[in-house]
């Protein structure tokens, strides 16, 4: 356990200490930290309207102004990004889940299952996430669910096509069928060897699916399908602010600017997330138990230079002594000795 516990230190050392994963981590963090604030505290309450004041800049009482219905702009942002969140972690979820039961089936099961498996992967793939959701909507109507179904179907779908390679050939590899062949269960394998290699491309892929999710909100609650009205969200307020989006750009800036920024830090930490836990990029990695980076041998490369200390008898071709920096010459080790005379049966 304190093994687990001083590898994830050193990954969240190496995500900070580089320019990018530092900025992600501080814009992820004032997201999350703006979502939990939201649902105690906002500037002006979400759903108070003043149908007198619409359209107005930026002031003391209405910090990045109104939109055309007379809500607060700032509340709004405040209030939509716990409910982003709450899609962003609904959408990795099942993406995650999909995918990787998907995946499972196609590497684990016989060859005809994973071969049938590829096939409705590869033809379900085809479908786009907007024609997915516009599918849903007719019998459900649009909802935080339908963003949800549809994306985390069409992200865990790409998930498993991804991954699928990159477990097929960790569990074609010779280490893992060596530990079958000795008595290992497949999802001994499977949870050891083959989850582990996967994580940096699986890393990548919920990113996408994370940073994605959000765009998919937004140009799915602008076509009336996404998240329904009267409901906070950064796809609500560009919607209701692109209407007037040439006489009040102010309006549509601030949701792009917000949406524009947590898409961008999503990429960016996953990036470097998954340089931290690879160990031929992070150093600090490569420790053995309760040692040092800096203890353990280094290899260079170079011509192998003989250890012109040791000195052979010239017949046997056994050391005879070794020398010191002055010339002089130290006897042998028995030991050493004894492990290198021929067998007593040679002798004979």
């Amino acid at each position: 356990m304190r093994r687990r516990w001083r590898a994830a230190g050193r990954v969240c050392r190496y995500v900070l200490s580089t320019p990018s994963g530092a900025f992600a981590t501080a814009v992820l963090a004032l997201w999350i930290l703006t979502a939990v604030v939201s649902l105690l505290w906002t500037p002006v309450p979400v759903n108070e309207s003043d149908g007198y004041h619409v359209w107005m800049p930026p002031s003391s009482r209405h910090w990045l102004g109104t939109d055309g219905s007379g809500f607060d702009v700032f509340s709004w942002l405040m209030a939509g990004s716990a409910v982003d969140l709450l899609i962003v972690v609904l959408v990795v979820l099942v993406a995650a889940i999909e995918g990787g039961v998907l995946s499972l089936a196609m590497i684990m099961s016989s060859a005809r299952v994973g071969d049938m498996v590829v096939v409705a992967v590869d033809a379900m793939i085809s479908i786009p996430v907007i024609l997915l959701a516009l599918l849903l909507s007719v019998p459900w109507g649009g909802s935080i669910a339908v963003v949800v179904v549809a994306c985390g179907v069409g992200y865990g779908l790409n998930f498993a096509r991804v991954i699928r390679p990159v477990a097929g050939s960790v569990a074609r590899s010779l280490y893992v069928e060596a530990g079958t062949v000795a008595g290992g269960s497949r999802w001994r394998a499977w949870r050891s060897h083959i989850l582990p290699h996967c994580l940096p491309t699986a890393l990548v892929q919920l990113s996408l699916a994370a940073g994605t999710s959000i765009l998919a909100e937004s140009g799915l609650t602008y076509l009336g399908v996404g998240v329904p009205a009267g409901t906070p969200s950064w796809g609500r307020s560009l919607a209701m602010s692109a209407q007037m989006m040439s006489v009040r750009p102010l309006t549509v800036l601030w949701p792009g600017v917000v949406v524009t920024l947590v898409v961008a830090a999503c990429g960016m930490f996953v990036d470097a997330l998954r340089d931290a836990i690879d160990p031929m990029v992070n150093e600090g990695l490569r420790v053995d138990d309760g040692g040092d980076a800096r203890d353990r041998p280094v290899l260079r490369s170079g011509p192998v230079r003989r250890d012109r200390s040791v000195r052979l008898d010239g017949r046997s071709g056994r050391p005879s002594g070794r020398c010191d920096g002055e010339g002089t010459e130290e006897p042998s080790s028995p030991a050493l000795d004894s492990a290198l005379s021929p067998a007593s049966g040679e002798d004979g």
